[in-house]
C-alpha cells in the first residue's frame, strides 16, 4: 500500500512575508527602544539629586 504524505512547511517566528510586515516591524523596534531610552535618561535624572543618609559610626571604648 502506497501511502501520500503531505508536508506542510510552517511558518517561522523570524521569518517576514512581505517588505511591508519588515519595515513596521523594524519601525516599532526603533520607537521601542526610543521610549526605553527616554524612560531610563528621565529615571537617572530625577534620581541624580537623591543621597543616601550618612551613617553615624559607633565607637565602642
Amino acid at each position: 500500500m502506497n501511502e501520500t504524505t503531505n508536508i506542510v512547511r510552517l511558518r517561522q517566528h523570524d521569518e517576514i512575508d512581505d517588505p511591508l510586515t519588515d519595515i513596521l516591524r523594524a519601525g516599532a523596534r526603533k520607537l521601542l527602544a526610543q521610549a526605553i531610552e527616554i524612560e531610563a535618561e528621565a529615571f537617572l535624572a530625577n534620581m541624580r539629586d537623591l543621597k543616601l543618609p550618612a551613617v553615624r559610626r559607633q565607637n565602642s571604648s
